[in-house]
């Protein structure tokens, strides 16, 4: 199972990887992390007892990395429970690089196969109630 470290201001987020039930996914967020694409990049929505969300070059929600990546909804592990990460997308197959982390369960159920969950946090789940709009990714450091 791989793992990253999403690091920011309010701590440290220990995630441990889908890769069995998510592979394109978790291959493309890895890519971009080792790029440092989500280097200094904001969580632009936060909406409380749902999710966290970043990954928007633009900061807007609007942004992407140039390209898209097809929805991996068929395999295990889709609950959208809290602390899992999941491919944010503006429709079926259009995710790119804006992910979410889910708050808890409560108000994500919907999501459930509809939104690709490729990891989970497994250490520093408080840091996602501490994050608010416009808190800032430091790094994503993936482990070999």
């Amino acid at each position: 199972m791989s793992k990253a470290t999403i690091k920011t201001a309010k701590g440290d987020m220990s995630v441990e990887f889908f890769d069995a039930d998510a592979p394109n996914t978790v291959a493309n967020f890895t890519k971009l992390a080792k790029q440092g694409f989500y280097d200094g990049l904001s969580f632009h929505r936060v909406i409380n007892d749902f999710v966290i969300q970043g990954g928007c070059p633009q900061g807007t929600g609007s942004g992407g990395p140039g390209w898209k990546i097809k929805c991996e909804t068929g395999g295990g592990n889709q609950r959208h429970d809290r602390g899992v990460l999941s491919m944010a997308h503006a429709g079926k197959d259009t995710g790119g690089s804006q992910f979410f982390i889910c708050h808890s369960r409560n108000n994500t159920a919907h999501l459930d196969r509809m939104h690709t969950c490729f990891g989970k946090v497994v250490k520093g789940l408080e840091v996602i109630d501490a994050i608010k709009a416009g808190d800032k990714i430091v790094s994503i450091t993936v482990d070999e």
